[in-house]
């Protein structure tokens, strides 16, 4: 899902701190300014609509841009309609069975992209985003939303692929495959990843050949999810350390998150096939100081807490 706002100051969430958010672990508060943003994932959450539909916008170009195959999202994308906000369905491949899977959040000049979801209970989630004032960031970031609106209205414009950019997306493209795989060829020292859904054979064997060149590998996985026994017992199997993140009940480790060396890489995407080729995703590489420390430092805790 997607939505876009320009505005004066414009209070977004309390989930930030610094550049890079752990949800769960009660961060500070945080303001951002202006608002635009996309993802496909349930958006229910009963702050978040209102919030789009309110008085406190007024003036604000207000766009929102959702996944049609969730109730949720249809449910909200109604409400907002209703209440006179810009809102469209992400048109999705359903014989691909692809769903609009971005998470991203635009406001003037900073954007937020991550693996959270907007949900009423997203928050319960051990998740990441990142926030973002870079400018080039930004501006990638907005052409690709306008791209996602422009499509859902039935005009398409895609963005070109740029190898260069720290910002990349799947379908249009293979831009998220590309980063990762680039991140790891790259990787000398570390790779600590923390992964909701772990099943795509390249990123298997990637996580693999970094192990036996040395490279420090540790993958936490969501024990909730069928698809990562496989997963797991193999990486276990060609002994790369893998562990089992202890989620409460009724919570997930929804993250999509990996340190390769200096550079973080996180975003909507998980590592199997649906993500890294058939859903629309959305990544960004990070290479910031405070964003690379807030992350190595959770996820040492992340590892230790978690049964060997």
């Amino acid at each position: 899902m997607g939505w876009f706002a320009r505005t004066p100051s414009v209070a977004c969430g309390s989930l930030w701190f610094e550049r890079l958010a752990c949800v769960g672990s009660s961060p500070p508060p945080g303001e951002a300014s202006d608002v635009a943003g996309s993802c496909s994932s349930p958006y229910a959450s009963w702050a978040i609509v209102p919030g789009l539909a309110g008085d406190g916008l007024d003036g604000a170009d207000v766009r929102v841009v959702t996944d049609p195959t969730v109730n949720a999202s249809r449910v909200s994308l109604d409400a907002l309609q209703t209440s006179g906000v810009a809102a469209r369905f992400y048109p999705v491949d359903d014989t691909a069975h692809q769903i609009d899977h971005v998470k991203l959040l635009i406001t003037d000049d900073e954007a937020v992209v991550g693996g959270m979801n907007w949900g009423a209970r997203s928050d319960r989630n051990h998740d990441y985003v990142l926030e973002t004032r870079d400018a080039d960031e930004v501006e990638r970031l907005v052409r690709i939303f306008e791209q996602d609106w422009s499509l859902a209205g039935g005009e398409p414009r895609l963005v070109p692929p740029d190898s260069a950019s720290r910002v990349a997306q799947t379908a249009p493209g293979e831009g998220i495959r590309q980063l990762l795989a680039a991140a790891f060829r790259s990787a000398r020292v570390r790779v600590w990843a923390e992964v909701y859904t772990l099943t795509d054979p390249d990123v298997l064997l990637a996580l693999v050949s970094a192990h036996q060149r040395g490279v420090d590998v540790k993958v936490l996985l969501d024990p909730s999810q069928p698809y990562n026994r496989h997963s797991f017992d193999g990486l276990r199997s060609a002994g790369v350390p893998v562990r089992w993140y202890p989620v409460p009940p009724g919570t997930l480790l929804h993250a999509k998150i990996g340190l390769f060396d200096a550079k973080l890489l996180l975003g909507s995407a998980n590592w199997t096939y649906s993500g890294l080729d058939v859903n629309h995703e959305l990544d960004v590489e990070t290479q910031d100081p405070q964003a690379l420390e807030a992350y190595g430092s959770r996820f040492i805790l992340d590892w230790e807490r978690s049964p060997v």
